[in-house]
């Protein structure tokens, strides 16, 4: 199946670690076909706090210095329901682990740090802080993949396990067997990872989208129903490999 790409060709052309645009090769332990490093941030709005500020700041200003600083893409999404405190949601890819270290230092970016001015101001506190989560994609998908047409339902799994051993197992699940039944019944992933840093671990993480919550339900309905998964499900391997299931529904902004 051929890939569906997630970014621009003009991304792809920018999405350089900074060091390599200073004339520097690339050390040799990091390749051109690198699995991708995903940067999920999420920030929580201050009580009363504007939101349509903060937007400014991530859409006019964060997102134009990650991406000239290499970030592939940078998407913002919002919870699916009336939680609060109310959160905002980014998704950030870097071609590699150099690009995404490059890319925490943005002090010596001069037009971020002139455009971010405005919103740096004490009175102009917007939102409490914001937690990182830090994946690494899998060798069964090592780039995003684009979201199908019209979607407008995005759902972010973290699957949790007792150990690590078995993460690396239910990796290797999705690796061999569940990616390619997903794509086959219509749960359309965004990324897969590993969480290398974050909240929950050892865990993974992935993004699904959707046309819509009846998409959903069709989609996971023929999954479970498929007898692929009721095959692989049962194989010792993978048994013991998910302790805990965390999911999220979140709408594009």
């Amino acid at each position: 199946m051929k890939r569906r790409k997630f970014f621009s060709t003009a991304a792809i052309a920018s999405a350089l670690p900074l060091s390599c645009a200073a004339g520097n090769k690339l050390p040799s332990s990091i390749t051109a076909d690198d699995k991708e490093i995903y940067e999920i941030r999420i920030y929580e709005m201050k009580f009363g706090g504007n939101q349509n500020l903060l937007l400014e700041y991530l859409n006019n200003a964060l997102a134009p210095a990650l991406k000239r600083a290499g970030a592939n893409h940078f998407k913002l999404f919002t919870e699916v329901g009336n939680s609060g405190p109310k959160k905002i949601w980014g998704l950030i890819s870097y071609p590699n682990a150099l690009t995404y270290i490059n890319a925490q230092n943005l002090r010596s970016d001069e037009e971020f740090v002139s455009s971010a001015t405005a919103y740096n101001a004490a009175e102009n506190a917007i939102f409490n802080r914001y937690s990182s989560w830090l994946l690494h994609a899998f060798d069964g998908m090592k780039q995003m993949m684009d979201p199908v047409e019209g979607a407008s339902v995005y759902e972010i799994r973290t699957y949790e396990g007792y150990s690590e051993d078995a993460v690396r197992r239910k990796i290797k699940m999705f690796n061999d067997e569940e990616i390619p039944l997903f794509l086959k019944v219509g749960l359309n992933p965004i990324f897969f990872g590993d969480m290398i840093a974050g909240p929950y671990r050892p865990s993974l993480t992935y993004m699904l989208n959707y046309k819509d919550m009846d998409a959903h339900g069709a989609a996971w309905q023929a999954f479970l129903q498929h007898p692929d998964w009721n095959a692989m499900k049962v194989k010792p391997i993978y048994a013991n490999t998910v302790s805990n299931i965390r999911n999220v529904f979140l709408k594009p902004m």
